[in-house]
């Protein structure tokens, strides 16, 4: 239906008293209609049913008991509540959908634009109204300020978001370095450990052939030793057998040898290793570097300057290196 159309027949149908569409309506003789509720309450009725009353529209007097019923209205009135114009409809046009005045009114309660008949209607009673423009700045500003809120979130949750990937940039970082400082150190640790692997089985192999090569000159003189002491044995033996008068002869040189001859011991060697390689206590040691490790990863770097003060030398003096 076309908004001019509606908006004159919303008017013809309308009560001339509270200016919206009728209710109940009642007809009086002059052919003026009003809302049941409005017509009863006019301050210009007289109450008792004899009582003459005049048309609140052009005056005509009435009698109270004389108002009927307008049945036909009631249903065209019921008719254009199904077709009129919503209320959003109606702002676009900046008309009032039900009195075609101006929407220059903001109900703060109904959160609608309305106008100066509907700020003066039962529907708005004791409301708090404002003008549009008034309205709108306030609504703009609030509008505004929730923007620069959200901005300045915006803005935190960029930086934290930047803030983040440089923390994860700088972890990676920190991680890589020290994996190689940890691949470093312990590179240094089996260099040293080999260096020394080295050291001991070098020392090792200059007591053995030491040791050896005095066992064997020992042994080659007391070879010697025992085959001169066999020739001699064997000499006594033979003369043993000789006759009275040549073993009485020859007695005095044989036996001035087999007096002075005695054996010479070879020097002797140690029984046991003179460098015995002292194995560390691997097991305290790494007992050991586990509690420091444990305390360093809670007091951070401060370890370093403890185990220094506690261990001048750790090398040496932990894991018993010379």
């Amino acid at each position: 239906m076309a908004l001019n159309t509606v908006v004159n027949l919303q008017e013809d149908l309308s009560c001339p008293i509270c200016r919206e569409l009728l209710t109940e309506p009642l007809s009086l003789g002059c052919g003026h209609s009003f809302c049941q509720t409005c017509i009863t309450d006019n301050k210009e009725t007289d109450t008792s049913l004899g009582g003459d009353s005049s048309c609140p529209v052009c005056g005509t007097q009435y009698l109270l008991g004389n108002l009927w019923p307008n049945q036909h209205l009631a249903n065209i009135v019921k008719r254009l509540r199904m077709v009129k114009l919503s209320p959003e409809e109606g702002q676009k046009t900046g008309l009032c959908v039900h009195h075609k005045e101006k929407l220059l009114l903001f109900c703060k309660e109904d959160r609608k634009v309305i106008c100066r008949l509907c700020e003066r209607s039962e529907e708005h009673h004791g409301h708090h109204t404002f003008l549009m423009e008034e309205a709108v700045k306030e609504s703009q500003e609030m509008l505004q300020a929730a923007l620069m809120r959200l901005r300045k979130e915006q803005q935190k949750a960029e930086k934290l978001e930047a803030d983040i990937r440089e923390e994860r940039t700088s972890w990676k970082y920190q991680t890589q370095t020290e994996r190689q400082r940890i691949q470093t150190e312990f590179n240094q640790l089996r260099s040293i450990l080999d260096s020394e692997e080295q050291r001991e089985l070098q020392k090792l192999e200059e007591e053995e052939k030491k040791t050896l090569d005095s066992l064997a000159v020992a042994e080659a003189e007391l070879v010697q030793q025992g085959q001169v002491l066999k020739e001699l044995i064997s000499d006594l033996e033979r003369r043993s057998e000789w006759s009275t008068v040549e073993l009485l002869q020859d007695m005095s040189g044989v036996m001035k040898w087999s007096k002075i001859w005695t054996l010479k011991k070879p020097k002797t060697v140690p029984k046991t290793l003179k460098n015995v390689f002292r194995v560390p206590d691997l097991r305290g040691m790494l007992y050991m570097f586990k509690e420091l490790t444990r305390v360093q990863c809670h007091w951070g770097k401060k370890i370093y300057w403890v185990f220094k003060l506690l261990c001048p030398d750790p090398i040496s003096e932990v894991c018993g290196f010379e």
